[in-house]
């Protein structure tokens, strides 16, 4: 049996791999297929609904954060001890890169460059859907980063009713979706962004998503961490 002590980082690569395969192979074979594709409602539902079932299986193991900027909002919040910063990111980062390697390979499976949009990555100005800007895609992270920690942190607290706090979480990230998605892609995630942009770096596709991939590590950083200190400030006694 595995040392049950590493079970924690174990369940953060799991429920990391889901978000990124279920959400990911949503906008990659689902989004767009001709007169039944999900388009934008269907992305929002899939990376919502990753993250309630995600955390229903995972958030008694690890609290399912599957989510740099969420980790690093625990931390500020004092929720989690600033030494599992690293090994939940690590983690985070594994599992999924893991989900997107196997995502490649089944696009391969498929006639066409499978990499020449960018392989479902997130971008900003020509690569933003809407072709928002840099400074307006980086907003939007920051702002849609910081209520989503906020909510998290707030459904969590411990006179919060934890049974529906998976419910609570998913349909926010549903609703950012819905709202950001045309904007900055609604990554609101640093592992989400990575694992896909660093399938056509290494796969020989483009390289602005590995370009681009500062912004969606430092604006849901910034996001995440806000969140950690103000809800700590105003909501102290929660």
């Amino acid at each position: 049996m595995l040392n049950r002590k590493y079970r924690k980082y174990w369940a953060e690569a799991f429920g990391s791999f889901w978000l990124v395969f279920g959400g990911a192979a949503t906008v990659l074979y689902s989004a767009a297929v001709p007169q039944a594709g999900v388009g934008y409602l269907g992305i929002s539902l899939a990376f919502g609904l990753t993250v309630v079932t995600g955390a229903y299986a995972f958030a008694r193991i690890s609290g399912a954060h599957f989510n740099p900027a969420i980790t690093v909002g625990m931390a500020v919040n004092g929720r989690l001890p600033t030494r599992e910063v690293v090994p939940y990111v690590a983690s985070q980062l594994v599992g999924g890169f893991i989900a997107a390697l196997i995502l490649y390979w089944i696009a391969t499976g498929r006639a066409g460059n499978v990499l020449a949009g960018g392989f479902a990555s997130t971008g900003y100005g020509e690569h933003s859907l809407g072709k928002f800007s840099m400074l307006a895609s980086f907003v939007t992270e920051v702002v849609m980063t910081f209520f989503f920690v906020t909510v998290i942190l707030a459904v969590t607290a411990r006179k919060a009713t934890a049974d529906l706090a998976p419910l609570a979480i998913g349909l926010t990230l549903t609703l950012i979706h819905l709202g950001a998605i045309h904007v900055s892609g609604a990554s609101v995630n640093p592992m989400r962004s990575t694992s896909t942009a660093l399938i056509p770096a290494i796969f020989g596709g483009p390289m602005w998503p590995i370009q681009e991939l500062w912004l969606y590590w430092a604006a849901p950083l910034i996001g995440g961490a806000g969140a950690g200190w103000v809800y700590k400030e105003v909501f102290a006694d929660e």
